[in-house]
């Protein structure tokens, strides 16, 4: 198995023998509004051209249909056939878009030998602002003779996602650790705290922070997650912190 950073959410994982791409966002650096009111989104251009991320893709899998995590560039160049999972509720969009191969997933689905389960998430701290944010999901993956993988997606730690990760012990768990915060949010994805607190509860897993230093509303850096990593003793191979376009083998 192979995870590559692609930038923020957008990653390419080789999986029981297929490429899944999560949470396509092609645009260059700028090409999308401003969520803080600081710079224009992504704040960092993709780390390759944009075809080579979609090149010898198999699947994409997308949590939720905010702009910086399903874009009008990867509407545009994904190809309109190719299978495309995400959660209930949003596969009228993504057929709008032109994709004729789309499923939502209630539960579970399997495809090609890969078991996909979907996670609930909490885009935010506080009813109103999970209001605004609307539905988010995560997915676990499992297929024979490789890791088992929770993509947490857009959420903060709660007593949701402690209970699944408990129940689920996953091999290797994909946080969203930017801490990003809208107005009056509180943290809207998980912050380095509660990344830690992920890696504390579950030592048998290894945590990979994603969703790093590509948006204008996150208030934690790498550099500052991996000091508070080492600060609480938790080792730098049991969290990892992959840089854009770096790709970790397992």
């Amino acid at each position: 198995m192979k995870i590559q950073q692609i930038r923020n959410s957008t990653l390419k994982i080789s999986f029981a023998g297929k490429t899944i791409l999560t949470d396509p966002v092609l645009l260059p650096k700028h090409g999308i509004e401003s969520f803080a009111g600081r710079e224009k989104n992504p704040i960092v251009e993709l780390p390759m051209p944009a075809q080579d991320v979609i090149s010898g893709i198999d699947m994409v899998l997308v949590s939720h249909l905010h702009r910086d995590h399903f874009d009008d560039l990867a509407k545009k160049m994904l190809p309109r056939d190719i299978p495309l999972f995400c959660r209930p509720g949003h596969e009228d969009a993504i057929r709008k878009a032109g994709f004729s191969a789309v499923t939502p997933i209630e539960k579970s689905v399997t495809w090609e030998g890969i078991e996909i389960t979907r996670t609930p998430g909490r885009h935010a701290g506080n009813q109103k602002w999970e209001d605004i944010l609307g539905k988010v999901a995560g997915f676990v993956l499992k297929a024979d003779d490789e890791p088992l993988v929770y993509w947490v997606g857009d959420t903060i730690l709660y007593d949701g996602i402690k209970n699944l990760i408990k129940r689920v012990k996953p091999d290797i768990i994909l946080t969203h650790s930017c801490g990003a915060v809208l107005d009056d949010s509180g943290p809207i994805v998980m912050d380095a705290g509660m990344t830690i607190e992920v890696c504390k509860m579950a030592p048998q897993s290894i945590v990979i922070a994603t969703h790093m230093e590509a948006l204008d509303h996150a208030t934690v850096t790498r550099k500052e997650l991996r000091e508070m990593a080492e600060k609480t003793g938790i080792k730098a191979d049991q969290l990892l912190i992959p840089e854009d376009g770096e790709v970790l083998s397992f």
